[in-house]
């Protein structure tokens, strides 16, 4: 019991509480534990507002780099200097695009219209592409002729086809230089200037050269002109088309028409051997 004459209440605590004129300690201890509340949230708020703040200065500055790249690379554009899709580009391998199939069309008429060929880049579509010329080919001797006798009349038939001549025509002076020549070009021991020429053997045959075994003395040309294949070829097959009805004569006496031989009779032992000489450099049908 207090002396005031109050009931002690035994629920009450043992230490009262002492009023002051700022309140009580728990409303000091609320106080405390808001203001720190307060102040936690106050800092949050600020580092979220500085947060906020450096990512807005971030995103300025970003866009400022951007904008300073963009007008760098308009600038190198106008200035003509690659960009770097152009860089890309040309660090590509140089064949790459070879290996595409140039029969696919564009996908837009302007990519076909601007596709140029260039020599580093030839066109080679259907239309472009032309057939190379065949390349004649070198036929082989035949009917045991050796190298130089076959050359010899492929000169004959290719004078002959120069002139125009029928291929009876060639027979004939192919059978004829094998008669008189065995297919050489052969100057004359009689004639020491023949053997300043081009020749596969020496006769001695009076003054007789080349082929055909013309002789200068009788008309036929200059020594040094009877010692050319080509030259003899054409006096050879002049003198014949000047007689009358050769290509209905049998062949040794065309030849003889123009020969005026000793041996009249010689020049058909020839005949099928020329043919197959001529039919081996010029193809039948040609």
């Amino acid at each position: 019991m207090r002396d005031d004459g109050t009931l002690d209440d035994p629920y009450a605590p043992s230490t009262p509480t002492a009023d002051t004129e700022d309140g009580t300690s728990a409303e000091r201890t609320t106080a405390a534990s808001r203001l720190r509340a307060y102040a936690r949230d106050l800092t949050g708020r600020r580092r979220a507002q500085v947060a906020l703040a450096t990512g807005v200065v971030c995103c300025l500055g970003l866009a400022a780099v951007a904008q300073v790249r963009d007008e760098t690379a308009d600038a190198a554009t106008r200035s003509g200097s690659p960009s770097s899709t152009e860089l890309a580009q040309r660090a590509e391998p140089q064949g790459a695009s070879r290996g595409l199939d140039r029969a696919a069309a564009p996908s837009t008429p302007a990519a076909a219209s601007s596709t140029t060929a260039t020599p580093a880049d030839p066109d080679t579509t259907t239309g472009a592409r032309k057939a190379a010329p065949a390349r004649p080919t070198k036929p082989a001797p035949v009917v045991g002729l050796d190298e130089d006798q076959m050359e010899n009349a492929e000169a004959i038939v290719r004078t002959g086809r120069k002139m125009g001549v029928p291929r009876r025509g060639l027979v004939i002076a192919v059978a004829t230089a094998m008669q008189e020549s065995n297919l050489y070009n052969v100057a004359s021991g009689v004639l020491p200037e023949s053997q300043d020429y081009p020749h596969q053997g020496v006769g001695w045959d009076h003054d007789s050269v080349g082929l055909f075994q013309q002789r200068s003395s009788s008309g036929w040309g200059p020594v040094g002109r009877l010692m050319d294949p080509e030259f003899a070829t054409r006096q050879f097959l002049t003198a014949l088309e000047q007689v009358p009805g050769w290509e209905r004569m049998r062949l040794t006496d065309a030849a003889q028409a123009v020969q005026v031989s000793a041996y009249p009779e010689h020049y058909q032992q020839h005949e099928w051997r020329a043919t197959r000489v001529v039919d081996s450099i010029v193809p039948a049908g040609r």
